[in-house]
């Protein structure tokens, strides 16, 4: 019994999969609340921009999306860290797509036109955890910005 103790207390024991096998997109779409709320402003703006980026993902309908991101908003407020969902993504996703995961939290993070610190340290947080250089983080977010228009930081 302490052994056990010990082990789900060093992370050892791999503890329940909220996802399933094979459901990373939750956990994408949970990123991608996670990123909206980490300015503590969570608008309009950022829910559309969610919505956008999962239905363009999985060919999800607009009422589709919008399920899935209560889903995922539900999941990212119970969750108490970052790393259970990057673990699922970088299991079962090439870094190709996990740079578009990056591009997406990018123009989730530009949403609501301001680009805050809280948001910056997430996504760079991320970034390491999906195993994206910082070099290429920065790359991805300036094209980003230019996809949206914004002007260069």
């Amino acid at each position: 019994m302490f052994k056990d103790l010990l082990t789900r207390l060093m992370g050892d024991a791999p503890g329940p999969d909220p996802f399933g096998a094979e459901d990373a997109e939750l956990a994408i779409a949970a990123l991608l609340v996670r990123v909206a709320r980490a300015d503590d402003h969570y608008d309009d703006a950022e829910r559309a921009r969610i919505d956008q980026v999962l239905a363009c993902r999985r060919g999800l309908t607009p009422h589709e999306a919008a399920e899935r991101r209560a889903e995922a908003e539900a999941m990212e407020a119970e969750a108490s860290d970052t790393v259970r969902f990057t673990r699922q993504i970088k299991d079962r996703i090439a870094l190709e797509d996990r740079q578009g995961v990056l591009a997406a939290m990018w123009e989730v993070a530009f949403a609501d036109d301001t680009r805050g610190a809280d948001e910056d340290s997430l996504i760079r947080l991320v970034s390491g955890l999906l195993g994206i250089t910082d070099r290429d983080s920065a790359l991805i977010r300036r094209q980003v910005m230019v996809q949206m228009g914004l002007p260069p930081a």
